[in-house]
């Protein structure tokens, strides 16, 4: 039975941020599934999501700067209408994109040893963000629940 909730992410600073361990802890349906597939969709065109190296701290500080160089504010775009830093922030959130599918193993996201799911917030001052999770697979045929960091 397909499983849909709404997770909503407080203010983070304009950067990459790692958030796996703050979406799992709003999720323990997780825990209830064998196998399957979350597909985890932002819904804002300033914000974006991926999924990279969580063991560095240089890693998301290095991406910010990459998609800063990628697309600079300035008063070279058209759109202006809600700051400098708006357009940048609809560029970057193309180029990384809104939704991830990530497959589920055991109750957990079967992501590899390194990987972290990323908040990639574009503007200065973008405000709380809202996550859709779907989840589609198989439950325990026991009905219990894996550990949620097992």
């Amino acid at each position: 039975m397909p499983f849909q909730n709404t997770i909503t992410l407080p203010n983070h600073k304009r950067g990459c941020h790692v958030v796996t361990r703050k979406l799992l802890a709003e999720l323990p349906e997780l825990g209830e599934y064998e196998v399957g597939l979350a597909n985890l969709f932002i819904l804002h065109t300033s914000a974006s999501l991926t999924i990279n190296e969580n063991a560095s701290p240089d890693v998301p500080l290095d991406l910010n700067d990459a998609l800063d160089k990628l697309a600079p504010e300035g008063n070279h775009y058209r759109h202006l209408d809600e700051g400098l830093d708006d357009m940048p922030a609809h560029v970057k959130s193309s180029l990384m994109g809104p939704s991830l599918t990530i497959p589920i193993a055991k109750g957990r996201f079967a992501l590899g040893t390194w990987q972290g799911i990323y908040l990639n917030e574009h503007r200065n001052y973008g405000g709380s963000r809202s996550i859709i999770v779907t989840i589609q697979g198989q439950k325990r045929p026991d009905g219990r629940r894996y550990g949620q960091f097992s």
